[in-house]
């Protein structure tokens, strides 16, 4: 076992249903309850992700932080791209009136999410974020739409993590079968297991001594 194995850690999970994903899973093992059997007996993890959150809720989540918490785990950003999704089937009157659109939703996520991650950082802990895995709509053509739609909430995530050098995990790389999701866009038991094991590896694998982002799947 890696000498930094044996440390005590507490991890906190943040943000929205991709981590309290309890709901979803049929009386199964949650994430928490997967992350739970994975780590060493004296390790801890608490849940304060709340499903249904928007990223402008992850701070009130922050206010609650156990005073012993070592390392944070943010996913956050799914629930705001819904509110967005209404977007895809606005009319538009030309490419140029759509990237428009699209720009300006970006932005206002790009402030936000900043907004919350500025505050997880103030908290002096080693902090995981997770980009917005994709959807698992039956229909291709809205499976297709989501998709796109939501790289401009990604591209977001990944440059905010970019700018301060922190461990992104890329949950598209994560869930990437129908077993992976309990409905459209809640991890199954299988899912939450995948997610789990990512933020295991980076736990024990990540530097964060050194402010670089290292992209983890």
């Amino acid at each position: 076992m890696d000498i930094m194995e044996c440390i005590m850690r507490h991890l906190v999970l943040l943000g929205d249903s991709i981590l309290d994903n309890g709901s979803y899973t049929a009386g199964g093992p949650a994430v928490i309850a997967h992350l739970r059997a994975r780590v060493p007996a004296d390790w801890q993890v608490t849940l304060l992700a709340v499903d249904g959150s928007l990223t402008s809720d992850v701070p009130e989540q922050i206010a609650r932080l156990p005073a012993d918490a070592t390392h944070l785990v943010l996913s956050a950003g799914g629930n705001n791209a819904l509110l967005q999704s209404g977007f895809v089937s606005e009319p538009a009157q030309s490419v140029a009136d759509v990237l428009q659109r699209m720009a300006a939703i970006a932005q206002r996520f790009e402030e936000e999410y900043q907004a919350t991650l500025s505050a997880m950082l103030a908290c002096g802990l080693p902090t995981i974020v997770c980009t917005v895995y994709y959807p698992n709509f039956p229909d291709p053509l809205v499976q297709q739409l989501m998709t796109m739609g939501l790289l401009l909430f990604n591209d977001r995530i990944l440059a905010s993590a970019i700018e301060v050098g922190i461990p992104v995990i890329d949950l598209r790389r994560v869930c990437t079968t129908p077993a992976d999701y309990a409905n459209e866009i809640e991890p199954s038991v299988q899912g939450g297991a995948n997610i789990a094991a990512a933020i295991m590896r980076v736990v024990t694998l990540h530097d964060f001594t050194k402010q670089r982002t290292t992209v983890y799947v």
